[in-house]
């Protein structure tokens, strides 16, 4: 039996696809959610004798999960570029991590494959907000502007749709999202043929429009945060606005939150893009908190200890 386990965004699921067309595994059995239900190798501890992919998932907050898949003999590969931690030392585990703040899944994928799926990765990497790494992997590739446009859009469209407390705030399940490229070898194919793609857009600009009336939050210091409503689309366009915000103001970081039901806060946090550092360093000091250097979030921040994310936000960035 194999296991594919993917973080349900656009790194994770297009990581993934890469794979599966250079070593198609048709009956595998999928393992994935919102983008921060990063514990998924907790749904199968109780396996045995099976191989699993890991994608996109932190193996630093999957490590005894990983540990007990090891001593249950399965053997394991596992791609990521989030903080790992030490890594098990396993002859049934290969890995290809790489923590730098200039890389992600999809890249990592995409050398591993050699450069095969190339435009699948290029659409990872604008999804995850590495326009530079994209945009310089499509020029390799002879793409036109508008084609390389049309590839930012899947990317970032994929992503928008990772984003909320639970699948129900999703508009697609990311099961769902793989399943409509994997028959795909090119983006640009899946984008003539199916019509997700634009549902997902006409959703976004809906849910942006709404974004963009919000004011900043009064705090002090030069970085920005800004706070959002309880509300299904305030999880769904916090990722892509707080990535929009730092592209925009890219010598600053840029902090969104939004209140969960039970008035804790959900955190999402960007690093300046000319200073991609320890977003995570920050955010791990919370309960809940993670991420990667660039780009990080806390699920559950108790409003008890907003203030002290704010004065640790400023000391980090001053």
């Amino acid at each position: 039996m194999h296991f594919d386990i993917f973080n349900g965004d656009a790194d994770g699921i297009f990581a993934l696809h890469q794979m599966r067309l250079e070593t198609p595994k048709p009956s595998a059995l999928l393992i994935t959610g919102v983008k921060r239900d990063i514990t998924l190798l907790s749904r199968i501890t109780d396996q045995k004798n099976c191989s699993i992919s890991v994608f996109d998932i932190s193996l630093d907050s999957n490590r005894r999960f990983l540990d007990s898949l090891l001593a249950g003999n399965n053997s394991i590969e596992y791609f990521d570029h989030h903080f790992a931690g030490d890594i098990p030392d396993s002859p049934l585990l290969h890995h290809a991590i790489n923590v730098s703040p200039e890389t992600c899944t999809s890249l990592i994928v995409n050398g591993t494959l050699s450069g095969k799926y190339s435009q699948w990765a290029v659409c990872g990497a604008f999804g995850d907000n590495l326009h530079q790494q994209a945009q310089q992997l499509a020029n390799n590739s002879a793409l036109t502007e508008k084609e390389i446009q049309q590839l930012r859009d899947i990317g970032e469209l994929f992503n928008y749709n990772g984003y909320g407390a639970t699948l129900s705030d999703l508009h697609f399940h990311p099961e769902e999202l793989y399943k409509s490229v994997r028959n795909y070898e090119k983006p640009l194919d899946f984008l003539i043929s199916s019509p997700i793609i634009e549902k997902l857009r006409e959703n976004f600009n809906c849910d942006l429009e709404m974004a963009l009336k919000q004011k900043k939050y009064p705090v002090k210091g030069r970085n920005t945060v800004f706070f959002f409503p309880n509300a299904p689309w305030s999880r769904r366009i916090q990722g892509v606005f707080s990535n929009l915000k730092a592209r925009e103001e890219t010598d600053i970081a840029h902090a969104l939150i939004v209140e969960n039901d039970d008035l804790s806060l959900r955190v999402s946090l960007r690093a300046p893009l000319t200073d991609k550092r320890d977003a995570d360093t920050i955010c791990k000091l919370f309960p809940t908190g993670g991420g990667r250097a660039a780009a990080a979030g806390i699920n559950s921040l108790p409003a008890s200890m907003l203030d002290d994310f704010l004065i640790k936000l400023n000391a980090v960035y001053p």
